[in-house]
């Protein structure tokens, strides 16, 4: 296996390289994870995002896990997009709550022109009071992403899912190379990605390896890299997916902190479920980001409770809405700001 050199960020991994870091022994990969982390980051912050369903339900695409699909039955009313206000309240709400990043996701095939004028008052709005902005609204054309940009948008995301051969059991109704191409209009546009994957939906390791293999090898890596645990949703056709082992939830991360080592690397959906314990290990393998709030589009999250007293007990803080990647060390002893407001 290729030795790690954590000042040099990769883009050639084989499929082989990323399967032998799987396979390394626990302690060792989460050790080399961490290293890498601290390289890059400091361990003791977390960046607390939050997510918005602006539009909910009604999604023209049929993928396997999601709820809003409307090929299935999952008893989820559609709704119309959300007025801009209503977001922009929304969002100091969040800032309010200690929320640095603010996603704005819409159940949508793809963006329709009609709808950039109103997501362009929201994403600026949000933006003036100080929030990074994000949002996931479907497939877009060079154009649109340009225009998104402009709007003062400063991620896009835009997920994989899964391996380049297991994505035809997942969806139908767009290929993995659509959402390259989206992945690459956001890219031209001065936008940074938010990209990754779900687990847990029958995949095997070897899907897992050619998920974060495809994540790796992209022209540039995913700046946000979330990894969801798959949440069954009855009616959809994975609600009865077994969740993945989390050790093996533990070995994700950390394989996905190594082989994109500047990437704020998420734990997304499917938190609610997990112990204390499971999520403490993710932080420590690499994890440096959650979401905070009630809810996760229509998924549930632990609530603001629940976090503030688990990143407190850890001793986490959270992230500067400025912060990047940097070759620096920690600060010694610094100020330890409130997880919540209270």
């Amino acid at each position: 296996m290729t030795p790690l050199d954590p000042a040099t960020p990769r883009h050639d991994w084989t499929r082989a390289e990323v399967a032998a870091l799987f396979d390394l022994p626990f302690t060792d990969l989460v050790f080399r994870a961490a290293a890498v982390h601290r390289r890059w980051f400091d361990p003791a912050e977390i960046q607390l995002s939050q997510l918005l369903s602006i539009k909910t339900g009604g999604c023209a695409e049929n993928c396997g896990y999601c709820s809003q699909s409307a090929h299935f039955d999952t008893g989820l009313k559609a709704s119309k997009l959300m007025d801009p206000q209503a977001v922009i309240a929304d969002a100091q709400r969040a800032k309010a709550a200690g929320a640095g990043r603010f996603c704005m996701g819409a159940a949508w095939r793809d963006l329709k022109d009609r709808d950039l004028p109103k997501l362009a008052e929201m994403i600026s709005g949000v933006k003036a009071l100080g929030l990074e902005t994000c949002a996931t609204l479907g497939m877009l054309r060079e154009d649109q992403a340009v225009a998104l940009r402009e709007a003062g948008l400063d991620y896009y995301n835009h997920n994989l899912d899964t391996s380049p051969e297991y994505y035809a059991s997942v969806v139908t109704t767009r290929t993995y190379d659509d959402r390259l191409q989206t992945l690459s209009h956001v890219r031209a546009a001065g936008m940074k990605t938010c990209c990754g994957g779900i687990v847990g939906m029958g995949e095997t390791r070897a899907d897992r390896v050619g998920l974060l293999h495809a994540l790796a090898t992209l022209p540039e890596h995913p700046d946000s890299l979330p990894v969801n645990g798959l949440v069954p949703i009855a009616g959809t056709p994975l609600q009865d997916s077994a969740p993945v082992d989390g050790i093996e939830f533990v070995r994700t991360i950390a394989v996905a902190r190594l082989v994109c080592p500047q990437a704020m690397v998420r734990i997304a959906a499917g938190r609610e479920g997990m112990s204390r314990e499971l999520q403490a290990l993710c932080f420590t393998a690499g994890a440096n980001s959650i979401f905070v709030g009630a809810q996760l589009l229509t998924t549930p999250l632990p609530g603001e409770d629940e976090d503030s007293r688990l990143l407190r007990d850890l001793g986490l803080r959270p992230m500067p809405v400025d912060a990047e990647p940097a070759a620096r060390a920690p600060a010694s002893e610094p100020e330890r700001a409130p997880i919540y407001a209270s």
